[in-house]
């Protein structure tokens, strides 16, 4: 039987310009907030922490070391 990737966590490569996706999914999960990002959502992230963040202003605290 197939699965589906629709519920499943991506596991990504973070780059300065974009991403590689190492495990196949829909989705990752912010590193503050927990929320899922839908791939072709997801925005922001780290290259260094190789992490993702569901907004704008989450980066920044993030990255500011508040989050």
């Amino acid at each position: 039987m197939l699965m589906s990737n629709s519920t499943r966590a991506a596991r990504l490569h973070f780059m300065a310009n974009g991403f590689r996706v190492l495990t196949p999914g829909d989705h990752v999960v912010c590193a503050i907030t927990g929320e899922r990002i839908a791939l072709d959502e997801l925005r922001y992230w780290s290259v260094a922490r190789q992490e993702a963040y569901a907004g704008a202003d989450i980066a920044l605290k993030a990255l500011n070391g508040a989050g």
